[in-house]
């Protein structure tokens, strides 16, 4: 969207509709003015000199900490007691219900 866009209530009534979200007026002028500010926002930011500042993708200072992904074969179970306690089984395998409607 370009500078000075104003999102209407229309607006997001349609987004609303196309994401299946039921929207009343009310809520479709609020969040078209709640829009509307975050976009200004935005357009201030772009106005920011940023010459000579680098990029950066988190500003914590924190590293991940990772190990090696080793199998620990200790800490497996075998076949028969990972189906020890299920209540429904079949070949090896576990037996669940079926939760899809479609």
């Amino acid at each position: 969207m370009q500078s000075g866009t104003k999102i209407t209530s229309e607006i997001v009534s349609h987004i609303g509709n196309l994401a299946n979200i039921p929207v009343t007026d009310e809520e479709s002028k609020k969040l078209a003015d709640g829009f509307t500010t975050v976009l200004e926002v935005v357009d201030t930011l772009s106005t920011v000199d940023v010459t000579g500042v680098e990029p950066v993708g988190q500003v914590t200072g924190l590293e991940n900490m990772t190990r090696e992904d080793v199998v620990q074969e200790e800490r497996m179970f075998t076949q028969e007691e990972a189906l020890r306690n299920a209540p429904r089984t079949h070949n090896g395998y576990f037996v669940v219900d079926q939760i899809l409607d479609k």
